[in-house]
């Protein structure tokens, strides 16, 4: 099952090639960020050139792409991934490494089970049928900060927030490089590097020991990390459906309350992945959503694109990644909504945003135990005008918006 792994452009071509044989990249030059490039893998085993994948090359600099990073695992089926297992994203290309699981109850409406163990329809949303939640493992991961510059603009790479804990009730700040993957978005495999992720946490949370598969073990400051920032990274509901072959998937998070203006403001973030399942190339051009409070109060929020960006979905690079926040004058409510879809003829159609709970917990939430905030001093309101350094762990200054996907 050993296979050498290919890091960018190859996941969709050797998914579906004879894993036995040994894959090596050829170079691939690009004359132009704007064109279409062609790669070509050879069997080392029987020199044979019969892989053959077209990826749109807008992200991408000049000159190679590809290179070795190690060798490929065979999946796994059943079980979980340890920490410290080393990856490559099946969806967006990078490579990571396992930090630790979470148990999350997915909500899959394209799915039709029994009504029991289902989530309720929240009131006005779309539909009535309820939806059996069924555990699916999710993995807190690093991403490689060589990969960040060539997923950009497909995916968020400071997309775990958190509200931190002085006056200022609306600031927001990232850590970089920190995501959540789907099992089946693992593709797990080995290397000899001792560093083989460039990460600033990567020596912080893990160390070489070749006696231990994988051979990266969590030091103690990972399992403290994990134990004290355990409410703000929490993941607990996954929610899912597809419409005209674009599936949303959303995950919501609580990020904790703030007092402002003599009145509790609840908060939270959720990460939306869009994706083309189907040939048709579209593109996302506009977003409604409706988000109704505990409170009695029912919102609609339109405005083109999301984040400000009109993704295109197309076959090469089917997928786009994003998180927004949205704060309630309550302790729970619910949101929903649609994404209007643009195909190339000109006409239109709307994918529905699965509806999904805001549910908050008892307890105020902390911003990450261990940074020393009195070091730190707000400088900009744009994102990345400031990178404080606090502990040697960089944070972006990004201000928070009242409008969903603002």
């Amino acid at each position: 099952m050993a296979a050498c792994v290919i890091r960018r452009g190859l996941l969709s071509a050797v998914s579906k090639y004879n894993k036995n044989h040994t894959l090596r990249a050829l170079s691939v030059d690009l004359n132009s960020r704007h064109e279409v490039s062609r790669r070509c893998l050879q069997c080392s085993s029987c020199g044979l050139l019969n892989v053959q994948q077209k990826r749109f090359m807008s992200s991408r600099p000049e000159g190679k792409v590809l290179e070795t990073v190690g060798v490929f695992e065979a999946p796994k089926q059943h079980g979980k991934y340890e920490t410290g297992q080393l990856f490559l994203h099946s969806v967006f290309g990078y490579r990571g490494i396992v930090l630790f699981p979470w148990h999350a109850r997915l909500y899959d409406r394209d799915v039709t089970p029994p009504a029991t163990d289902s989530k309720p329809e929240p009131p006005g949303a779309h539909g009535s049928k309820e939806v059996k939640g069924k555990t699916h493992t999710y993995y807190q991961v690093l991403i490689d900060t060589r990969d960040c510059p060539h997923i950009s603009q497909r995916s968020q790479t400071e997309a775990v927030t958190f509200l931190a804990n002085h006056d200022d009730s609306r600031a927001l700040y990232a850590i970089p490089g920190l995501d959540y993957v789907s099992h089946e978005d693992i593709l797990p495999y080995n290397s000899t590097d001792q560093v083989p992720i460039q990460h600033e946490l990567f020596e912080r949370f893990l160390m070489f020991n070749p006696s231990k598969v994988p051979p990266f073990v969590p030091r103690d400051t990972l399992r403290a990390w994990q134990e004290k920032n355990h409410p703000w990274l929490e993941l607990s509901d996954v929610h899912r459906e597809t419409t005209e072959n674009i599936r949303v998937t959303v995950i919501p998070f609580y990020m904790g309350m703030r007092e402002a203006q003599n009145s509790h403001v609840y908060w939270w973030r959720y990460c939306i992945r869009l994706e083309n399942m189907g040939n048709e190339v579209v593109q996302l051009r506009e977003r409604h959503w409706r988000i109704f409070s505990l409170s009695g109060t029912l919102e609609t929020v339109r405005g083109r694109g999301v984040v400000g960006r009109e993704p295109v979905l197309s076959k090469e690079q089917p997928a786009f990644q994003y998180s927004s926040h949205v704060s309630l004058q309550a302790p729970s409510g619910h949101m929903w909504g649609t994404f209007r879809i643009e195909r190339t003829d000109g006409s239109h159609f709307d994918v529905r945003i699965p509806p999904f709970s805001l549910e908050s917990n008892k307890d105020d939430k902390s911003p990450p135990a261990g940074y020393n905030w009195r070091s730190w001093r707000r400088r900009g309101q744009k994102r990345g005008e400031s990178r404080p350094s606090v502990k040697g762990v960089p944070l972006l200054s990004t201000p928070v918006l009242q409008a969903v996907d603002a």
